[in-house]
């Protein structure tokens, strides 16, 4: 995509990463946290969720129910013109749709990642195995996976972080069996769980801002035996 000249995608140097202000809400927040939105060549509102669009950018922090509440009150189009200077802009209808198409997609492709640099597990005996033995940092369920197997799995997943009656368990993505299946390339794909903290982190904050902008609340550590780095959290209002 095209746009006009913008700020550098990467000049902040703070501590936590590079902070944007989202154009709707005026909050701030770590950049990852955020979607970047970007204008194509014939002058069209898309989505840029991995931030690589050259040129003048657009950053959104609210969830999907406030943006469409801002697209059909006019707020976008407004808060949108003021950030591309005026530039001729087109907002697609389904811009929502897009968004959230776009970051399932990224946090799919972060998991076909993990999987090919061997830190992703899959199948409900594997991960049951490594979950005793304190060998996975991150557990996850599809969203139509079976209670009794998920409670199974968030037990053992408990006695291998040793955190029994902490009330830790796996996160339930926002994705069926047979959507992380086609994304993965597997059969049947109920249950993951990765080996690594870093990969875990990764994939945390890819999942945060898809279930963020879902209007998803999320309590139980993303899957996770600790928080990701402030990073990865969603935005949070400034303080003056």
């Amino acid at each position: 995509m095209r746009n006009p000249r913008n700020e550098r995608l990467a000049s902040d140097n703070s501590a936590d990463g590079p902070e944007r202000k989202c154009i709707l809400s005026g909050d701030h927040g770590p950049r990852d946290a955020l979607v970047r939105l970007a204008i194509s060549p014939d002058g069209e509102v898309l989505p840029d969720v991995l931030a690589r669009a050259p040129g003048r950018g657009a950053w959104i922090g609210v969830a999907r129910a406030d943006l469409e509440n801002a697209m059909a009150k006019g707020k976008l189009k407004g808060a949108l013109a003021r950030a591309f200077k005026g530039a001729p802009l087109s907002i697609p209808a389904d811009l929502p749709d897009r968004i959230e198409s776009a970051l399932t997609r990224a946090f799919t492709d972060r998991l076909g990642l993990e999987l090919k640099a061997g830190k992703l597990l899959m199948g409900f005996d594997r991960i049951a195995e490594n979950a005793r033995m304190g060998k996975v940092a991150w557990l996850a369920h599809a969203a139509d996976a079976g209670e009794d197997g998920s409670r199974k799995l968030d037990q053992a997943f408990r006695v291998g972080s040793e955190a029994e009656g902490s009330g830790i368990r796996g996160v339930t993505l926002p994705l069926d069996r047979a959507a992380l299946s086609v994304a993965l390339g597997r059969d049947n794909v109920v249950h993951l769980a990765l080996t690594e903290a870093a990969a875990a982190t990764r994939v945390s904050a890819s999942l945060q801002r898809l279930l963020h902008f879902l209007g998803r609340a999320d309590t139980t550590g993303m899957g996770m035996t600790k928080q990701p780095a402030p990073s990865t959290a969603p935005f949070a209002a400034t303080t003056n």
